[in-house]
């Protein structure tokens, strides 16, 4: 088959930035986007896919760059799809949110808002994440750069991250910028050991090899949690890396592993082994203290989640004798984070282990003011929970990116508590939920925090007050 002739537009002028991260210009009225361009850039670039009122498109050469640009430091940039808006200035990319924000609430939500604030950075931009996990490979991501350079590999394991746009691709990361050592030192010993000890690393496709996953995590007080998942059970290999780990890294002080032998990475139906140390590690925000295991769900920038919640607390403006819906509550750290400004908090969220996980982050705490109840939202806030706790005169929610179900908007219709704080990760979903909570509600705060640099998520706190 003859190769296609490819079509270079030239000298096109970026004029913005799409909410999805990828600048755009306008090419004979139809919108171009293209990723990894920046507003002011002059390029020229291929069109790979044309539609009746929108076009994507690849930067072919760089004519004249953005002064907004800046040079990324990773050399993976561009082939891992972590941080896509690493050759944008950080304060420059502070504005790209704020704009995100706003364009929702105006475009989707179509409500009354008042002006919206810059958006709270992050202190350091970089090694901010306390979660990392990462994929072995025995068929490791051959990079356009080692193609045409001819490279020849000894053998092709590797360990690092999936590639965006391809199941089966893992990309060998040499250091990765988001989470603090020891955490590039452990994954690159771990990948040393296992070549010179002979462990076989996965194979996606076909479902075999030894080291399937590893995770690091940790916390700003100082403690580290690994957990090495592998495919095959040779209690030998797994013995000599866990002993490695535990020599090399005296650091570490909850040391896991576990045995999947599932077709999928998840581990939350399994049970790890704890090796060495605690079968958890800790986290402090504030004065409060949580249990963070390797299945716990968490925040995963610890810093900006004390900068959320501080925002939050502030926002809800709670009195000690109000009632506090927590909705969406995960392990409790906001209603716990929140617990000793109101008379009590009722937490609601559908994953179960979480639930159990909230339940001892308050006994950890000495928090005797929150229940936790595990169930659906929609299905939870029913007549039955009201009676039992109250009708609340705070509802904080903090909802997956999908945001709220319509039937939770119904019933907080219906509650009509003086005061909703609504934490998302989505100012998509968001607006549209505000949408619907306009009929009773006016939006009066509004709040944009970064909780991760050189992407294109941010989270954004609402409080809206019931109409009078």
């Amino acid at each position: 088959m003859a190769e296609r002739e490819r079509k270079i537009t030239e000298d096109v002028a970026i004029e913005g930035m799409s909410s999805e991260g990828k600048g755009f210009a306008k090419i004979n009225g139809k919108v171009i986007f293209t990723e990894f361009a920046v507003p002011g850039d002059v390029v020229d670039m291929e069109i790979r896919k044309s539609k009746k009122s929108f076009a994507e498109a690849v930067i072919t050469r760089l004519k004249s760059p953005s002064a907004l640009r800046t040079q990324p430091v990773c050399s993976h940039f561009m082939v891992c799809g972590g941080c896509k808006w690493q050759h944008i200035q950080y304060a420059d990319q502070l504005k790209f949110k704020r704009q995100i924000v706003e364009d929702a609430f105006t475009r989707i939500g179509k409500v009354a808002f008042p002006a919206i604030p810059d958006v709270v950075g992050c202190k350091d931009n970089y090694y901010y994440r306390n979660k990392m996990e990462f994929t072995f490979t025995d068929r490791r991501w051959i990079t356009d750069a080692e193609v045409a350079a001819g490279v020849e590999f000894e053998h092709r394991n590797g360990v690092g991250f999936h590639v965006p746009g391809n199941f089966w691709g893992v990309l060998d990361v040499e250091h990765c910028y988001l989470q603090a050592d020891p955490s590039n030192k452990i994954r690159l010993a771990v990948k040393e050991f296992a070549l010179n000890n002979g462990y076989t690393f996965f194979n996606l496709q076909k479902q075999f090899g030894m080291l399937r996953t590893l995770m690091v995590r940790n916390t700003s007080i100082g403690e580290l949690l690994v957990l090495v998942s592998f495919f095959e059970n040779d209690e030998e290999k797994i013995e000599k890396m866990m002993q490695f780990l535990s020599t090399s890294f005296p650091e570490i002080t909850s040391l896991q592993y576990v045995y999947n032998p599932k077709k999928n990475d998840t581990i939350y139906d399994l049970e790890p082994v704890v090796y060495k140390g605690n079968d958890h590690i800790v986290e402090q925000l504030g004065k409060y203290r949580f249990k963070v295991g390797p299945k716990s769900f968490f925040q995963t920038n610890s810093v900006q989640a004390k900068v959320l919640y501080d925002i939050t607390k502030e926002f809800a403006d709670l009195k000690p004798e109000d009632t506090v819906y927590d909705l969406y509550t995960g392990v409790g750290s906001i209603g716990i984070y929140v617990s000793d400004s109101c008379r009590r908090v009722a937490g609601i969220e559908q994953v179960e282990a979480a639930i159990e996980d909230a339940k001892v982050n308050a006994g950890l705490n000495n928090v005797t003011n929150c229940s936790f109840y595990a169930g659906d939202v929609r299905m939870v806030l029913k007549d039955d929970f009201i009676a039992a706790n109250g009708k609340p005169d705070v509802v904080i929610t903090d909802p997956p990116r999908a945001g709220m179900h319509e039937d939770v908007v119904k019933t907080l219709l219906q509650l009509e508590a003086p005061k909703i704080v609504y934490v998302s990760c989505n100012p998509a979903t968001q607006a549209r939920d505000l949408q619907l909570l306009d009929e009773k509600y006016t939006v009066v705060r509004v709040q944009p925090v970064d909780m991760f640099p050189h992407t294109t998520h941010i989270e954004n706190v609402v409080r809206l007050e019931l109409k009078k």
